[in-house]
């Protein structure tokens, strides 16, 4: 339905879930173009892969298209009266979300879908990996960029895809799953979902779009009715027997048939390693070989912003991570627990939208007050507009530990480089990246 055109605009390229189709779209031979409002090292690279970026959405500045040439593609998070995109619609333009054209190009595949609200990305990217590490014919979107290949668009093949099944927007009941799963249903964007009850709908929906429920691995708190899967419990599929040696998760795998001895991760946390072991046994029901997979896992390497290493001396330990959710800053403080047990734990954090800020207040302070030392940034609005009494100072005030402020991008080096804790985490969905990047410069800098 969509293979005739020749030319696609991609109306907020920068985002992840969107570079990674213009990435698609290129290799397909057809010419790309897209908007986006900043400059970003994603943008860049789309820039040198040869699609033409625009960062102004003036409508004079776009190139010369025609309606019957051009297929245009847009994210939830662009705003419906955005100008290029009412232009577009105004003059007969197709213009489609990113959900549908996901769904269309996985359609003919054997597509492996990863939902939850929170893990998608590293279970993704794990399952993505194994696939391809045992020579399956694959390809992979995910939400991020996977370190072994340093993309968010991998391509070994298109026997199967490999897509984080997002559940922002009802965007995963555009897809056409074979093997799926479900990593858990915490509520999470109530923007979307007038309640939790409706978001837990949403996923049952999901789940119903499987030709057979057994294909639908999820963890054994969860009632769908598949495969269950857990952590040192007996389930269909589970790990056993785990411990730490070297930096590495050592552990047992059972299965329905049998137990696979000494697999190795390095990912730390036990979030983490129920990422594993849900790739692990999506990646059997597509028919990789166990010692396939004890070849494949030990060389997964992560994902960039979650919980990534950026600078380490005798002094301080700096970590990025993607958390942005009560659970998964909980998560997050688990991991670095795991790794650093004696040593002070800070936390650098900037919260991702007034709305799920109003929603989960009092679950972030309680999750911020986990930490020996907090450090709040302003809220990053993304595609919100400000909402009366909700800020970082709001949940400051509600958490329960007394090393705690709120603090500029401005006065954030002097902060971190005067804390007494040895690891500082820097969490956060918006652009707390790019001060990431400064602070590490800065402290490589003064070495």
């Amino acid at each position: 339905m969509y293979r005739e055109y020749s030319k696609y605009y991609f109306v907020g390229i920068g985002g992840i879930g969107m570079s990674a189709l213009a990435r698609y779209v290129v290799m397909q031979g057809k010419k790309v173009y897209g908007y986006d409002a900043v400059e970003t090292d994603l943008t860049i690279k789309l820039k040198e892969e040869g699609v033409e970026v625009f960062y102004s959405d003036m409508v004079e500045d776009l190139p010369e298209l025609k309606r019957t040439d051009t297929l245009v593609v847009y994210t939830p998070a662009i705003s419906e009266r955005n100008r290029l995109l009412t232009h577009f619609k105004n003059r007969g333009f197709t213009c489609i979300k990113r959900a549908a054209f996901l769904g269309f190009i996985t359609k003919p595949t054997v597509c492996l879908a990863v939902a939850g609200t929170h893990g998608k990305t590293t279970t993704a990217s794990i399952l993505a990996h194994l696939l391809i590490d045992s020579g399956k014919s694959v390809s992979a979107f995910l939400g991020g960029i996977a370190e072994n290949y340093q993309s968010n668009f991998i391509f070994r093949g298109s026997e199967m895809t490999v897509v984080e099944a997002d559940e922002y927007d009802r965007s995963f009941l555009q897809l056409s799953p074979s093997i799926a799963c479900i990593n858990n249903t915490d509520a999470d964007h109530l923007d979307v979902y007038e309640s939790p009850e409706a978001l837990q709908e949403a996923f049952e929906d999901f789940a119903n779009l499987l030709p057979n429920r057994k294909d639908l691995v999820h963890p054994s708190n969860l009632e769908f009715g598949g495969t269950k899967i857990a952590i040192e419990s007996a389930a269909d599929y589970y790990a056993q027997n785990i411990r730490v040696e070297d930096g590495e998760y050592v552990f047992d795998f059972h299965t329905p048939d049998r137990v696979i001895s000494g697999f190795k991760f390095g990912m730390p946390g036990n979030h983490n390693l129920m990422n594993a072991i849900t790739a692990l046994t999506m990646a059997l029901k597509a028919g990789v070989s166990e010692e396939s997979l004890l070849h494949a896992l030990p060389r997964f390497e992560g994902v960039d912003r979650r919980y990534s290493i950026r600078y380490r001396s005798e002094k301080k330990v700096i970590i990025e991570d993607y958390a942005h959710h009560p659970t998964e800053l909980r998560a997050l403080y688990d991991a670095a627990k795991t790794m650093y047990k004696k040593e002070k734990i800070a936390l650098v954090f900037q919260p991702h939208l007034y709305s799920r800020t109003r929603d989960f207040g009092e679950a972030f302070a309680e999750s911020l007050s986990l930490f020996d030392e907090v450090i709040l940034l302003d809220i990053y609005p993304a595609r919100e507009a400000p909402i009366e009494g909700i800020s970082s100072q709001w949940i400051l005030d509600q958490m329960n530990i007394d090393n705690k402020k709120l603090v500029t991008k401005k006065a954030l080096f002097d902060e971190i480089k005067n804390s007494t804790a040895k690891v500082v985490l820097m969490a956060g969905a918006g652009d707390i990246t790019k001060e990431v990047q400064s602070i590490v410069k800065r402290m490589e800098n003064e070495k």
